[in-house]
């Protein structure tokens, strides 16, 4: 036998290593032909593709409506279905829809789930009502007013104040107000006026009357008239502008 030519050993070791990698190349085949059996299965077959889509947690609008915003690709393979852009496309096309979320439901559905906007506020034009939510955001014109939602009365113009706070601060001012009102203060507002950034009224069911003042202190404001509404049930005229020191008439 040749010098170095390590005899049976090297033998066995080059037959060793050529075992390994064919065990290697077997696990390699085979990794391969897993991805590309799931890869069928998730985009090639009919197993997992939408067939039913659902929405839900509608209030004003419909889930029909919902549905054809979303305009969910039915047949398409559930894991390619981009459900941002889903839930974008709903956001877009209903203004009511303040967020959306799109879950994918395995092995065949789609489900949205929408929250819509409240309106805090409305202003009227002509003979419809824009509602205005917590954040100020317009988001839809309705021809009949919603029940216990406020009408914004604004006198920017003939406020001393109007070039330093225009009608859209105003409006600011108002939702929050509004959006800061007691539950049970909100449901008998009937109207805010706001005449400046410090003149906040409001007007109540049963021909009553509150001076807010500025939209400052909100909460404490709001405590203050909860409190005076159920000590004075018969009074006409209520006076928070200064909440430490809340005053009431007309009783």
């Amino acid at each position: 036998m040749p010098k170095g030519s390590g005899g049976p050993g090297r033998a066995l070791r080059v037959l060793g290593r050529m075992r390994r990698r064919g065990r290697l190349l077997v696990l390699l085949a085979a990794v391969a032909l897993l991805a590309g059996g799931v890869c069928w299965v998730l985009y090639g077959s009919s197993w997992l593709r939408v067939e039913k889509v659902s929405a839900s947690g509608t209030e004003v609008l419909t889930a029909e409506q919902v549905l054809a915003a979303a305009a969910v690709p039915v047949g398409a393979p559930l894991v390619g279905v981009d459900t941002d852009e889903i839930a974008d496309r709903v956001r877009d096309r209903l203004p009511r829809v303040d967020s959306v979320d799109v879950v994918r439901s395995w092995p065949h559905g789609i489900g949205l789930k929408v929250t819509e906007r409240k309106p805090v506020l409305l202003i009227k034009k002509d003979a419809n009502f824009v509602e205005v939510d917590a954040s100020g955001v317009r988001f839809d014109t309705v021809a009949k007013a919603p029940a216990g939602v406020p009408v914004l009365e604004l006198r920017a113009a003939q406020s001393p104040s109007g070039r330093r706070f225009d009608e859209e601060r105003l409006l600011r001012e108002a939702v929050g107000v509004a959006a800061g009102l007691p539950e049970a203060v909100a449901a008998q507002t009937v109207q805010v006026k706001v005449g400046s950034y410090d003149s906040v009224v409001l007007e109540m069911t049963g021909r009553r009357s509150v001076v807010w003042g500025s939209g400052e202190q909100g909460e404490a404001k709001g405590r203050a008239l909860t409190a005076l509404l159920k000590a004075a049930p018969k009074a006409t005229h209520f006076d928070v502008s200064v909440p430490t020191a809340p005053a009431v008439s007309g009783s």
